[in-house]
């Protein structure tokens, strides 16, 4: 990965369902008029890849982060929380806070 690459991409850490689709297009859209480039964990799908090595890898190629932790609450009862955002986020400021460069 250049410098260059690292400067303009943007870990997007959100839900991937059709009930965010309608937030996630504009957001994607608002980064990319930005000038930057939106890197997500959908956009590779090698069952071969552990998803945890996928996280760590966008995060570490990835200048900035948008991290969207409104959706983490389960709705019904029986259902189970969403907790892989909070830990993508957990990653990200873990490699912030102890990665170099």
């Amino acid at each position: 990965m250049s410098i260059s690459a690292f400067e303009t991409n943007v870990f997007v850490n959100c839900p991937y369902d059709d009930h965010f689709r309608p937030l996630l297009r504009p957001l994607l859209f608002t980064v990319l008029c930005a000038g930057l480039n939106p890197r997500m964990a959908a956009e590779r799908l090698n069952s071969g890849e552990t998803r945890f090595s996928k996280i760590v890898e966008l995060v570490r190629e990835s200048k900035y982060a948008i991290h969207d932790l409104s959706r983490i609450k389960a709705k019904r009862a029986g259902e189970y929380f969403r907790l892989n955002m909070p830990f993508e986020l957990g990653l990200d400021v873990g490699c912030s806070c102890f990665g170099s460069g």
